[in-house]
């Protein structure tokens, strides 16, 4: 009997984490995705759900249970309304092995502004970039992409992509005078996906929140805009490949390390780590590190910051919406 009561104890408690990460994640998708918000309400109580996602589930264990989910939609193998029991194995496997893909070319919008100052402060007319967790790496070619500011237009003329979003401090329309040139591209991502195949592109689209046709439009023509010239995605840990990336960029030419969502998926030790790193290689070359992070007065939102080397100075640039949907610049 003991034992049973403690086979019994664990059982609950796997129910309890499993369901305050559903939860936490349907007050994510309010207002985002009423279809991912109704469908983790749902699972937060299901035995299933539990089972697959584990007994002591991280907190996106819930998108990656709907990317699976998503995944097997997308190529009409299953339907939103299914029983999870009906694709068990499958989704117990995938979220096992595959991690968020971050996917937002949205970003891209939040992500100029950045880029223009740093090529403003700088003097910058040509840097390479280098982004950690970079999925198939959308937004490393953010300037293959036109976007609107209320002080002006910036990017290719003929991009099939456009973006634009609220702003509740404008951009400075002398910044979207700017045009720096991007000479190199890599990407470092423990499972990088290469959406020239359409398995690949699948994969992307699955981690896409169902219901979001717009942003799966905007994916499609930022797919077919980078599928004309990859950027080079590198397959490892970026805590640990990225010293040796920076040691082979040329030194008199700055280069620029960004991240957007990839800091959520890595501890404060792997953290220290990274910016061990960019000082290290900060103190021989130039280089600049664009990063959001913990924002500074909004709520549900990021902030936005810049590090430029040598000389490690920190700049902090404004809050902005996870997705991308709103900026508000205060350089």
């Amino acid at each position: 009997m003991p034992s049973r009561q403690r086979r019994l104890s664990a059982s609950a408690l796997a129910l309890a984490n499993k369901t305050s990460v559903f939860e936490a994640q349907a007050a994510q998708c309010e207002g985002r995705s009423p279809l991912y918000a109704e469908l983790c309400r749902r699972y937060a109580d299901d035995p299933v759900a539990a089972e697959i996602v584990g007994p002591d589930p991280e907190w996106d264990a819930p998108l990656r249970l709907l990317g699976g989910l998503h995944y097997l939609v997308l190529a009409g193998q299953a339907d939103w309304d299914d029983p999870l029991a009906e694709h068990r194995d499958f989704l117990r496997e995938f979220v096992a092995t595959q991690g968020v893909q971050t996917n937002e070319v949205q970003r891209s919008w939040v992500l100029v502004p950045l880029f223009l100052r740093v090529a403003q402060r700088t003097g910058a007319e040509t840097f390479d970039l280098v982004e950690l967790g970079p999925s198939a790496g959308l937004n490393l070619v953010w300037d293959r992409y036109h976007y609107r500011y209320a002080g002006g237009e910036w990017g290719a003329d003929d991009g099939s992509l456009r973006l634009e979003g609220e702003e509740r401090r404008p951009v400075p329309g002398a910044l979207l005078d700017l045009r720096p040139r991007v000479e190199r591209r890599i990407g470092i991502d423990r499972a990088p996906i290469d959406v020239r195949s359409d398995e690949g592109a699948r994969l992307l689209r699955s981690f896409v929140w169902a219901g979001q046709t717009e942003r799966l439009q905007r994916l499609d023509r930022a797919i077919e805009a980078l599928r004309a010239d990859p950027p080079e995605l590198i397959r490892g840990d970026f805590v640990e490949r990225l010293p040796a990336v920076l040691a082979e960029q040329p030194r008199d030419r700055l280069t620029v390390v960004f991240q957007t969502a990839a800091w959520g998926y890595v501890g404060d030790e792997a953290r220290m780590r990274l910016r061990a790193s960019l000082d290290a290689a900060g103190s021989a070359r130039p280089l600049a590190f664009v990063s959001t992070g913990k924002p500074r007065t909004e709520k549900d939102c990021w902030g936005l910051r810049i590090v430029y080397w040598p000389g490690g100075d920190r700049e902090f640039a404004g809050h902005a919406d996870f997705h991308g949907s709103w900026l508000q610049w205060e350089l």
